[in-house]
């Protein structure tokens, strides 16, 4: 008995220590000048499941999010595996430079963090944070995260507000700024998209120009432009 009381010690002492719960408070920063991200997802989930994958083609739950700010259908498919996500955390858009703050405890088995919000103004890009593993000591930990393009549809830079961001349509669905201009002949052609990689990838971040009535872009390069990293989460384990 005594022996088997050892080794049950033993076996639990050898567990991975990432299957356990966690008590967590997100913060998530938007370190653009001028770019607004869509209302945040943020879910914790089992190691096997993702929000998107780098090089991997989006599927149509990645493709509403990135290119019209749904975050609804990977709610869903997180859910469905097991995963627990918080939606919205900001109660709107997160405008730049601003933060927000959420609380999470995870339930055992959901050892990875992911986030994603769409940014605007951008034809499909988002930022995104795929399967970070969730440190089983207590402290603080920062992540910066990089924008990247779903590769769904051509980064023509010009707006199309009336579409809606609807999945398919091209178009910039709006500028929260206000400082996109009109009549732009575009950088790229809409179609095909053969100007980039057709999976997801690091965005190339956007061109635009000068000419708020003409020019390639409907973005003004003033105030769109951005570089890498684009956003800072702050993980605080407890």
């Amino acid at each position: 008995m005594k022996r088997k009381l050892m080794l049950a010690s033993l076996v639990a002492a050898l567990s991975p220590l990432s299957s356990q719960a966690a008590s967590l408070d997100i913060s998530v920063t938007n370190l653009t000048g001028g770019i607004y991200f869509t209302p945040l997802l943020i879910a914790a989930h089992p190691a096997t499941t993702h929000l998107f994958q780098a090089g991997k083609a989006a599927g149509a739950a990645v493709q509403a999010m990135a290119e019209g700010g749904d975050t609804a259908a990977l709610k869903t498919a997180a859910e469905a595996a097991g995963g627990q996500t918080i939606a919205n955390p900001a109660g709107g858009l997160l405008g730049p430079a601003l933060a927000t703050q959420t609380t999470l405890t995870t339930t055992a088995g959901n050892t990875r963090l992911s986030l994603a919000a769409m940014m605007l103004p951008t034809n499909d890009g988002f930022v995104g944070l795929d399967g970070w593993e969730i440190p089983t000591a207590p402290g603080t930990y920062t992540i910066d995260l990089n924008a990247y393009d779903a590769g769904t549809e051509a980064n023509t830079e010009l707006m199309n507000a009336g579409a809606g961001g609807a999945p398919g349509v091209p178009g910039i669905p709006g500028d929260p700024s206000g400082k996109a201009g009109s009549g732009g002949t575009g950088v790229v052609a809409a179609t095909p998209n053969n100007a980039e990689p057709n999976v997801v990838h690091i965005h190339r971040g956007a061109l635009g120009d000068t000419n708020a009535t003409g020019g390639t872009s409907d973005l003004d390069s003033r105030s769109h432009r951005w570089l890498n990293p684009v956003a800072r989460v702050t993980v605080v384990v407890k």
